[in-house]
């Protein structure tokens, strides 16, 4: 597919997120389980101890006379021949073997550095996406989200960003981290992230972006923790004799150089933090997923109705037509709403929830499925005899668009969680790729039918980059459009992106439709306007 490369992360499905939490919340039960085992133990040494305590007092004040008793004499010897080797046996006793044995359980669904890298990456990736500064996703500050439920971010947590950024030589992203960990720490928070080391990251990756002057004085702070560091020390030397080299030059050059620099300088600020593979379409798609897309003319606005539809007085849509909304105009967007009910909802997700696996997607060279990583969801495939809601469902396409969906793709059921996306693609195969849906043996996709299984709170929209068009998510309705026109070619502005999740979860079902069986359903016509 056409498309643009960026950062590659992994987002776990939520639900798996969610058992996730509740192995952790049976770690904790667990660890509580082990200190009451310790704390126990630790109470019956120390009624041992406090008794022996006073005992001894007493009997050491009179020795001869304490063991002038038959009794005492015999509970000396008792004591030292039995109840210190019991008492002994007590503290070597390892209460840990239930915590330490359910622990390496459990481990075996824990995520992996992977795992832990990916969820970075997707969280760097929200804060360009969606223009978010260090300080809000560390408080957890994000839209719509109750931050009273949210775990603040630690200076460890955010040196942690900084060094997978820093691993990848993303220097923006390494500096924008390192600042937050080194502003929490100023601002008093205790941490085993020692300020030298932060200082250390932070001026390196800054001068790795061009900024001398920053990173020298970055360094000449840490030097004034530290003076033997050797590092800082080469580097302040280095970076001294760079900044004198510099301000030599922008002092011997003339008015036009001046000019030239400067604009070299404005252009190296607007690049900052865009991967070298930054293309103008990311720009766009990001706006969207903003929601900065383009606004309709008030005349095309008034063109946009919503409607109860009885699908050309379809029998079933006669006494409760669907309701219908214009979403767009060109290419033509329809949102239909209550599509699904809850119940519908539900029973779809428990079917495709054991099943989700790395979501794929057609490779036009093979014409097979692959994973790739510009689609980071979950997905899973319903067949239409599994269940009778999946039945149903497909048959409520049909009945809707008018179209067969007998040689469409089977349901797919995807689920993106926080950082979850699909970049910009087309879903039809083009002139290129003549060989993407050839093992189907159905010809191209004419349509697609995409259903919102849930609400999601902030982020997610559908929007389509060449068009400007934003559909946002809304639990129990579908979207529907032609991928193709009339005439078989493709509809080049249908190309349309998943936008990363910011807060919440996505479920989404969709069901692309084939163009075997339109024949006289969709009849073919060589007007491309039509």
């Amino acid at each position: 597919f056409n498309h643009f490369i960026v950062f590659i992360y992994l987002t776990r499905q939520v639900s798996q997120m969610t058992d996730l939490l509740y192995t952790e919340k049976d770690l904790v039960t667990s660890l509580k389980d082990y200190i009451r085992a310790e704390e126990s133990k630790l109470e019956q040494v120390k009624t041992w101890a406090q008794k022996l305590d006073v005992l001894s007092a007493t009997a050491t004040q009179d020795p001869e006379g304490f063991l002038g008793h038959p009794v005492n004499a015999f509970k000396l010897m008792k004591r030292l021949n039995t109840e210190w080797g019991e008492l002994e046996s007590l503290v070597l006793k390892d209460m840990s073997d239930g915590f330490i044995s359910n622990l390496t359980i459990q481990r075996q669904h824990f995520p992996n550095d992977d795992d832990q890298t990916g969820a970075a990456k997707a969280l760097m990736r929200l804060q360009d996406t969606y223009r978010l500064d260090t300080q809000t996703i560390s408080t957890g500050e994000l839209p719509v989200y109750n931050s009273l439920d949210l775990d603040p971010m630690t200076v460890e947590d955010c040196f942690e960003l900084g060094k997978i950024a820093y691993s990848d030589a993303d220097y923006y992203h390494t500096e924008l981290w390192m600042e937050q960990a080194l502003k929490q720490l100023d601002g008093g928070e205790e941490s085993t992230v020692d300020m030298v080391t932060i200082l250390d990251y932070l001026s390196y990756s800054i001068y790795q972006q061009g900024e001398l002057e920053r990173a020298l004085d970055y360094t000449k702070r840490l030097l004034k923790l530290d003076s033997a560091h050797q590092r800082a020390n080469g580097n302040l030397k280095y970076f001294e004799y760079q900044l004198a080299k510099q301000k030599k030059v922008e002092a011997e050059e003339g008015l036009k150089e001046k000019e030239e620099r400067e604009r070299e300088k404005r252009e190296v600020s607007e690049k900052k933090g865009r991967p070298a593979d930054y293309l103008p379409e990311r720009r766009k798609y990001e706006q969207l997923c903003r929601g900065e897309g383009i606004k309709m003319t008030p005349r095309r606005q008034s063109r946009m109705f919503c409607r109860y539809s009885d699908n050309n007085r379809h029998p079933l849509y006669m006494l409760g037509p669907v309701k219908q909304e214009d979403e767009w105009d060109r290419p033509r967007i329809i949102r239909y709403h209550d599509i699904l009910s809850n119940s519908e909802i539900e029973k779809v997700k428990e079917l495709a929830k054991p099943r989700l696996r790395r979501a794929t997607v057609h490779d036009p060279q093979t014409g097979k499925l692959t994973t790739a990583h510009y689609r980071v969801s979950k997905s899973a495939w319903l067949t239409a005899y599994e269940d009778p809601v999946v039945d149903k469902i497909n048959q409520r396409i049909e009945d809707i668009t008018g179209l067969n969906v007998k040689t469409a793709e089977e349901l797919q059921v995807a689920n993106y969680g926080v950082g979850g996306q699909y970049e910009p693609h087309f879903d039809f195969g083009r002139k290129d790729e003549p060989d993407a849906f050839k093992e189907l043996g159905t010809g191209n996709r004419i349509a697609t039918w995409l259903i919102y299984m849930s609400d999601v709170p902030s982020g997610g929209a559908t929007v389509f980059t060449d068009v400007g068009a934003a559909v946002w998510p809304k639990k129990g309705s579908a979207v529907f459009w032609y991928n193709l026109f009339a005439s078989g070619e493709g509809d080049y502005s249908t190309r349309h992106a998943a936008c990363p999740v910011l807060v919440g979860n996505k479920w989404v079902s969709n069901k692309w439709i084939h163009e075997r069986g339109q024949e006289f359903r969709r009849r073919c016509t060589l007007d491309e306007s039509d």
